[in-house]
C-alpha cells in the first residue's frame, strides 16, 4: 500500500486521491480548531471558502443555532463570533452548535479534496486516534494521502513535521509501505524534531508569526499530542465526529 504526502493542495494533480483515505492537515491552526470544537461539543462543522458564503449561509439557520467563525491574515474575521483560535472554541459556546468556518489555508485545503474515500482532519491533538484509523485502512489495502495545507500556498514546517509523525507511525507497524518523496521528507523532518512540537513551533515561520501576532496561546494547546481523541470525518460537505449522526 502507498503512503504519499502533497504539501498544499496545488501539488494535487488529476485523480491522485481516488479511492484513498485523506487527511488533511493545518495545525496552525484549523485543523487544530476543528478537533476542539467537535470534541467539546459542536455539532458540526460546515467549511467554506470565502467569508462572504459564510455570512449567506448562515442565513439558512436560526441565529443562536451558529457560530461564524475564521480569520485572515491570522486576525479574526470582523463581524464573526469567533476566529480561528481553539482556546475560544469551549464547550459553553459551542456545545451543540454548528460552526460556519473559513480560514485562509485550512478549509480552501480541504475544498479541494476531490474523488476520496474518506476525508478526514489531522492534527497533533488527535494524532493516536488518527492513526488508529489509518492503520486498519491500511491493513485493508487502503492507500493513504496525507494533505498539507500550508500557510499562503507555501511549505509549512509544522505540517510538515505532523505528516512525517503519521507516515512514521504507519510504518512502524505495517510492512511494505511505498512512500513518495514528500512522505520520505517528512518523515526525517519528524525524525529531526523528535517529538518536540514546541521547537518545531519556534522553528516555523507561520509558528513565528503567530506567536509576534499575540497568538502565543494558540500554540501552546496546538502542541499538545493526544489531548483531543476524537477524528473529525469531512462528508456531505460537513465535518462531524466519528460516530456521530449527521443532519442538517
Amino acid at each position: 500500500m502507498r503512503v504519499d504526502v502533497f504539501f498544499g493542495p496545488t501539488a494535487l494533480h488529476g485523480a491522485e486521491l481516488h479511492g484513498r483515505i485523506v487527511v488533511v492537515i493545518d495545525v496552525l491552526r484549523a485543523s487544530s480548531t476543528i478537533v476542539v470544537a467537535l470534541a467539546n461539543g459542536a455539532r458540526k462543522v460546515i467549511p467554506f471558502d470565502s467569508t462572504d458564503e459564510v455570512v449567506i449561509r448562515s442565513k439558512d439557520f436560526e441565529r443562536s443555532q451558529v457560530i461564524l467563525a475564521g480569520e485572515r491574515k491570522m486576525k479574526p474575521v470582523p463581524g464573526f463570533d469567533l476566529g480561528n483560535s481553539p482556546h475560544d472554541f469551549t464547550p459553553a459556546i459551542v456545545e451543540g452548535r454548528t460552526i460556519l468556518f473559513s480560514t485562509s489555508n485550512g478549509t480552501a485545503a480541504l475544498l479541494a479534496v476531490q474523488g476520496a474515500r474518506d476525508v478526514i482532519i489531522g492534527s497533533f491533538l488527535n494524532f493516536s486516534a488518527v492513526l488508529a484509523m489509518l492503520r486498519t485502512a491500511a491493513r485493508g489495502g487502503i492507500d493513504v494521502a496525507l494533505l498539507c495545507a500550508g500557510t499562503d500556498g507555501q511549505f509549512a514546517l509544522e505540517d510538515a513535521v505532523c505528516a512525517g509523525h503519521f507516515v512514521r507511525g504507519m510504518a512502524k507497524r505495517i510492512a511494505n509501505v511505498a512512500l513518495n518523496d514528500a512522505a520520505r521528507v517528512s518523515a526525517l523532518a519528524d525524525r529531526r524534531y523528535a517529538a518536540d512540537v514546541r521547537r518545531v513551533f519556534e522553528e516555523s515561520s507561520h509558528g513565528r508569526a503567530l506567536a509576534d501576532a499575540g497568538f502565543g496561546e494558540d500554540l501552546v494547546l496546538c502542541g499538545g499530542v493526544d489531548t483531543h481523541p476524537v477524528v473529525p470525518v469531512y462528508a456531505e460537505r460537513q465535518i462531524t465526529k466519528l460516530g456521530t449522526e449527521r443532519g442538517r
